[in-house]
């Protein structure tokens, strides 16, 4: 009994104390030895030197009992005895003792087939039978027993077995076979058993057969037609390198070779499925299925988590198109091309971020900057400086919510305003603060935007104690800034990467950019990308980003490219095209 430790132990105990029950059920999935636990426990009952705990297997009623032959062992297929009337045949028999052995056992496969009226038969028997009677009952779906049976039965629910497990039984067997089996080879057959001890012994029959006394993952991969990972590694390497050309070359020849549509897709799957884990940090190879060596450390480097798991969600849908599409190579190939260029994608959240820091710059003109307050930074100098007073009316609730749903609005507001004519009739208030009536042909210069101050972020804070003293050369920071951003704050370092002049002067590292967006956006995230940044030097650092205007200036005359638009095509990371 493979894997099942809690029922060997109760049974064990069981009958070493003398407390046998009128019926048992045992429930669980396929091939985990139900039926095969069954007749264990009928020789422990019947054994000569029993019931014992462990039964001998070489007397008469073990003998009987292995061979099927025994005379007070009834097996019972209850698939194809569903009736009353097999019922009743059964409560007939159980009147005479048993002949030769010392219970007379009832094994029924497959109980839960059994029609309602011949459960119901048999009820008053499994709760007062002879005692020298005993059933024993197996199912695959314990759901369909009426629950007026499980009271009456001792239940014991059967596991699928690990892997691990699995693969040490089969390595057994092959020593017994004087069978060669390396260990690729064995936990491949494990892990296609599905937790069966039965599967598993049937794959291993099978593959030993054109194996010649020599079982390797070689002829497995070539006799069944199936896919190792050092041959699914060069197409995920060229489509990691956005070239489709090399991924469908290499689709091809996997194909030609005899490798059908379904199996590399799901092999494929497979592989994603790994290569996520692996980026989550579990290496266990009975997960996996293979050593985390093997697979691919260039797809590692250039997806993401968020990428691996949109190539893996491909896969899956691909595998639910198959069934319905009138090439299924066609789905496939177009299911390839798309993992090219999967380097492009971007999450929901990343487009989440982008759109609200655009919907703040075409409202206001610019990225909107994080508000410190009236308190100065300490650090830089600053003195406090009161807020300005905004002529600005309050925007309505309604309004606001309509903003928020249709962000252009208030933009196109603006735009319209500024084109159209004044009104026929209003006022303006003159210097000394009276209000004279306006005319048509009068013009009215527009109030100028209200300036609001330009208030420092406070410093970010540090952590207490300081990072141990071993870390990265200063030259290799704005790099390894980059990378370590990356996956969690991509706008941030794609920001990054245009800083230069980078300076450290032990306590504060600055560095400057040339593009007002870029200055307003690493400045909101200034307190993360200190304390990364005194992370991976190993030392307390604070951060200064300045804006060499300079630069911005010289870029701007080059170009007549509006800010905004500017902005936009860096954020979308797009190209203009006219």
């Amino acid at each position: 009994m493979v894997g099942q430790d809690f029922v060997v132990a109760t049974l064990q105990k069981s009958i070493a104390a003398g407390k046998i029950a009128p019926a048992y059920l045992f429930s669980g999935p396929r091939g985990c030895g139900k039926t095969s636990s069954a007749r264990i426990l009928a020789k422990a009952l019947n054994c000569d030197k029993g019931p014992n705990a462990t039964p001998c297997g070489v007397c008469a009623a073990c003998t009987e009992i292995a061979r099927g032959s025994s005379l007070d062992v009834i097996e019972i297929d209850g698939a194809s005895n569903t009736s009353v009337n097999d019922v009743r045949q059964i409560k007939d028999e159980v009147q005479f003792p048993p002949n030769s052995c010392r219970y007379k056992i009832y094994i029924i496969d497959e109980v839960h087939m059994l029609s309602t009226s011949a459960f119901n038969a048999l009820l008053k028997t499994i709760e007062e039978p002879p005692p020298y009677v005993i059933f024993i009952f197996a199912t695959t779906e314990i759901h369909k027993v009426p629950a007026t049976i499980k009271s009456r039965c001792q239940q014991f629910n059967f596991r699928l077995v690990p892997v691990e497990l699995l693969k040490q039984v089969l390595s057994e067997a092959a020593v017994e076979s004087s069978i060669d089996a390396d260990d690729e080879a064995l936990f491949w057959i494990a892990r296609e058993a599905t937790g069966s001890v039965r599967d598993a012994y049937t794959l291993f029959d099978q593959v030993a057969a054109f194996s010649d006394g020599s079982i390797t993952f070689e002829k497995i991969r070539d006799k069944l037609g199936l896919i190792g990972v050092d041959r699914i590694n060069p197409v995920v390497e060229a489509c990691a390198a956005r070239d489709s050309r090399a991924a469908l070359s290499e689709l091809d020849e996997i194909l030609a070779s005899g490798v059908s549509v379904e199996q590399f897709t799901v092999d494929l799957a497979d592989y994603f499925r790994s290569l996520l884990l692996i980026r989550s940090g579990i290496t266990k190879e009975a997960l996996l299925g293979q050593s985390p060596e093997r697979f691919s450390a260039r797809v590692l480097e250039l997806w993401s988590p968020i990428q691996i798991e949109r190539a893996f969600g491909i896969m899956l849908q691909l595998f639910r198109d198959i069934r319905y599409s009138i090439d299924p190579r066609y789905e496939l190939e177009l299911s390839v091309s798309r993992l090219s260029w999967i380097g492009d994608y971007v999450s929901p959240v990343e487009m989440r971020q982008a759109i609200a820091q655009a919907q703040g710059l075409l409202l206001k003109g610019a990225a909107p900057k994080r508000d410190s307050g009236p308190f100065p930074d300490a650090a830089r100098g600053e003195e406090p400086v009161a807020p300005a007073l905004s002529r600005e009316e309050p925007v309505p609730e309604e309004e606001a919510d309509e903003r928020i749903a249709n962000p252009f609005a208030a933009f196109k507001e603006r735009l319209n305003a500024g084109m159209s004519a004044p009104p026929a009739e209003s006022s303006v208030a003159d210097e000394s603060g009276a209000h004279a009536p306006v005319t048509e042909g009068d013009s009215v210069a527009p109030l100028p935007d209200p300036v609001l101050p330009e208030v420092a972020a406070p410093a970010p804070s540090l952590p207490e104690e300081p990072a141990p003293a071993s870390g990265i050369p200063f030259d290799e920071l704005p790099p390894a800034l980059i990378t370590a951003l990356q996956s969690t704050k991509n706008m941030v370092a794609t920001g990054i990467a245009q800083g230069f002049d980078w300076e450290d002067d032990g306590a504060t590292i600055r560095f400057s950019v040339d593009k007002p967006f870029v200055h307003n956006l690493l400045e909101q995230e200034r307190k993360q990308i200190a304390e990364v940044a005194s992370r991976l030097l190993g030392h307390v650092r604070g951060i200064e980003i300045r804006m060499d205007a300079s630069r911005a200036k010289a870029a701007a005359a080059d170009t007549a490219i509006p800010s905004e638009v500017e902005a936009l095509r860096v954020m979308f990371r797009g190209t203009i095209v006219g």
